[in-house]
């Protein structure tokens, strides 16, 4: 199902990127062609090498960058078949729920016109937080699709909700967002 599909991966600042590095090796693995965009912050916790040689490919860092293209945020968004955002922080759904465009990461989202698939990770009180409750309810509501977050123990010790997904699930979640599209943003 993944084989030779377009897929932009999305990495946030939060302790869960280093999942996302497994997950970039399994989409790799599985066939896909697959670009990777990090915030500032997700390389204090994973580095862009890490990405470049899992993928193959530059990854963009920032919306200045024109190593990748004179615009690349618009060239992913062109590229890609889906958008992945794992893990998805609060402050990337809350930049996406409103539309701020502050790094490559939020510009390539408001760029994207196909599925977008947040994988969250964070705090359990985050997670719970009225504010993020909003920010997933209204993107949802836009058509965006959610796998988890899960049950289990966290980064800061404590045990709740807000685990990013484990790897499998999340390959299951893209193969069926690129089956099934997204009605809109």
């Amino acid at each position: 199902m993944l084989e030779s599909r377009r897929i932009v991966l999305g990495v946030s600042g939060g302790i869960a990127a280093y999942k996302a590095a497994d997950l970039a090796s399994k989409l790799a693995g599985a066939g896909a062609e697959l670009r990777v965009v990090m915030t500032a912050a997700a390389t204090r916790f994973v580095s862009a090498l890490t990405f470049e040689t899992l993928s193959g490919k530059a990854v963009a860092l920032d919306t200045f960058d024109r190593s990748i293209s004179a615009y690349p945020h618009i060239a992913l968004a062109d590229w890609g078949e889906v958008l992945v955002i794992a893990p998805a922080t609060a402050n990337i759904l809350g930049k996406a729920a409103v539309g701020i465009a502050d790094d490559v990461l939020s510009t390539t989202f408001l760029s994207f016109a196909g599925p977008v698939l947040f994988a969250p990770a964070m705090n359990t009180r985050m997670w719970e937080n009225p504010v993020v409750r909003h920010n997933r309810e209204l993107l949802a509501s836009r058509g965006c699709r959610f796998v988890g977050p899960a049950e289990g123990k966290l980064a800061c010790g404590e045990t709740g909700v807000g685990r990013m997904s484990e790897v499998p699930e999340i390959l299951d979640a893209v193969s069926q967002a690129l089956t099934a599209g997204r009605s809109s943003q």
